[in-house]
């Protein structure tokens, strides 16, 4: 670029780090707004947390396998003129998620009204009078805390003071499974209506009841899974971003935002190359990022020293596994709870102690698309919640015996003959999720979603320290899971200007890339 390039000529870049999810989605949003956006994604393919992977015949999603809100996808397609279904196939779960508890019996989680009725006077006929007054007061969360303050940037101290009385209404410094205790008496039930936090990273007896809110949008949009796995809503948007005319470039690390006068200006390559850039956008884990990708001197407000103090999500243990057999009985979600539940979870987020019981998420794919797996057999992965790097856990050697127990559990509980039916396995441990995805402390969703560290008090969309910088992801508000990382990307339309701004004032953009780099 030369100081001579007529004005009209111009069309702002906007970089983007990472390929996950709210990478994806803020430069679909970027390049539509009149940004040339381009992608560096440091892996061999996109999807961030999102990632997949092929083993003997076996297709495992190494992210998110539960779709809710399937209303934000859709809008990003009608962003582009396009319509949803025309790229991916989504099919409702009935139920969303089969609960088993330790003693054998399970409760049916689903959207039916009446469904859920029956299930709850399985277990306490009491609490149904208590289960509806649940309900209504996740209904009032989700308006008050989704469908008004959920559009918020809270990029000014007005977001601020504008959500405060939405969250007295909600009694947002109650946490969720105070809230579900207030209403139900049986503990059964009182872990079925408050495990939910657990799938964003959030203790049910530390996150604010504000998350209840879950309950009501899964009974008003369905929980969904697309026909190929969740890579093919990646593999969906990567096709409408480049059908846009966006770029993705892999194996491409990002060492460094490079900031002048306290703007971002571009990014430096493990390689050296500096790519210069109107707007920089982070998808990469927020704590790591300002960690990691930007000077100190230019963080006043997200030091090290506040990360460091900041409390994050707990990590996972993850093991994929094929068999050669169909579980034919077996729901695409399973949720099995083990034998405490409030006294583990202090253990994995306060004591931060790997406990020889635990509580587990089984996948079973293939009980909806039979192509994630060879004819005859069944793909699964098995997550468990365990503490983050904070804890001494040292996964190299406990991760085999961690593996061997609960496969041993799923044998004897729901899965006969499993260790002599497994023809392929890989673990994930927090290490990996460190070291392949660059999460602080190993942590797979960021900031722990507390009150303290919600809305305001969470890293906002558009840095604090540096114009020009922005962040996308389940570190940023409004946080984890698939309709929070989209949210984050939707809120940068109110903070990202318009094109034209940035035309109006090229010369004095292109003179700070002189002054710090020379002609560039």
């Amino acid at each position: 670029m030369t100081e001579t390039e007529n004005s009209k000529d111009f069309m702002p870049r906007a970089t983007v780090i990472g390929s996950g999810f709210g990478g994806l989605a803020a430069a679909i949003r970027m390049q539509k707004k009149g940004y040339q956006t381009t992608i560096y994604e440091r892996l061999d393919k996109p999807g961030g947390r999102a990632y997949v992977f092929s083993q003997d015949g076996f297709t495992f999603d190494s992210g998110p396998t539960i779709v809710t809100a399937p209303f934000l996808l859709s809008e990003i397609w009608e962003l582009c003129g396009k319509k949803f279904e025309d790229y991916v196939d989504l099919r409702p779960m009935d139920p969303f998620y089969r609960i088993r508890f330790n003693d054998g019996t399970s409760f049916n989680y689903s959207g039916n009204p009446e469904a859920m009725r029956k299930e709850v006077a399985k277990f306490s006929p009491s609490d149904l009078k208590g289960y509806e007054k649940f309900m209504d007061e996740a209904e009032k969360c989700y308006e008050l805390g989704y469908i008004k303050l959920g559009n918020l940037p809270y990029n000014s101290f007005g977001d601020l003071t504008y959500s405060i009385p939405s969250m007295v209404k909600m009694r947002a410094w109650k946490n969720i499974y105070q809230m579900v205790a207030s209403f139900i008496k049986s503990e059964k039930l009182r872990q079925v209506f408050s495990f939910h936090p657990l799938l964003i990273g959030g203790n049910p007896s530390s996150i604010t009841c504000v998350y209840s809110l879950i309950a009501a949008l899964e009974r008003r949009y369905g929980v969904h899974s697309a026909m190929g796995g969740t890579g093919a809503i990646v593999e969906g948007l990567v096709e409408l971003f480049k059908g846009l005319g966006g770029k993705i470039c892999f194996n491409s690390e990002v060492n460094k935002i490079e900031v002048a006068n306290n703007k971002a200006i571009g990014i430096k390559l493990n390689d050296g190359k500096f790519v210069p850039s109107e707007i920089v956008i982070s998808n990469a884990d927020t704590a790591w990022t300002y960690q990691n990708l930007i000077d100190s001197k230019y963080r006043k407000h997200w030091t090290n020293k506040k990360i460091d103090k900041s409390a994050f999500s707990m990590g996972l243990f993850v093991w994929f596994f094929g068999v050669n057999k169909k579980y034919e009985s077996i729901p695409h979600h399973t949720i099995l709870l083990g034998p405490r539940y409030l006294n583990l979870l202090k253990d994995i987020f306060k004591h931060k102690k790997l406990a020889k019981d635990f509580s587990l998420y089984l996948h079973r794919p293939t009980a909806t698309d039979s192509s994630l797996a060879p004819d005859g057999c069944d793909t699964f992965y098995v997550l468990s919640p365990v503490p983050n790097l904070e804890g001494n856990v040292d996964w190299t050697i406990e991760a085999e015996n961690y593996k061997n127990a609960i496969s041993t559990y799923l044998q004897d509980a729901l899965l006969p003959d499993l260790k002599s039916s497994i023809v392929t396995s890989r673990v994930m441990t927090p290490y990996d999720f460190r070291d392949k995805y660059l999460a602080f402390r190993g942590a797979a969703f960021g900031l722990e979603p507390i009150l303290t560290q919600s809305a305001w008090f969470r890293p906002h969309n558009q840095s604090e320290d540096i114009a020009n910088l922005f962040m996308v992801g389940a570190g940023t508000h409004p946080g984890a899971g698939i309709p929070g990382v989209l949210t984050s990307a939707k809120l940068l339309d109110k903070v990202i200007p318009n094109p034209i701004s940035h035309q109006e004032t090229k010369v004095s953009t292109l003179y700070d890339r002189k002054a710090a780099y020379g002609n560039v």
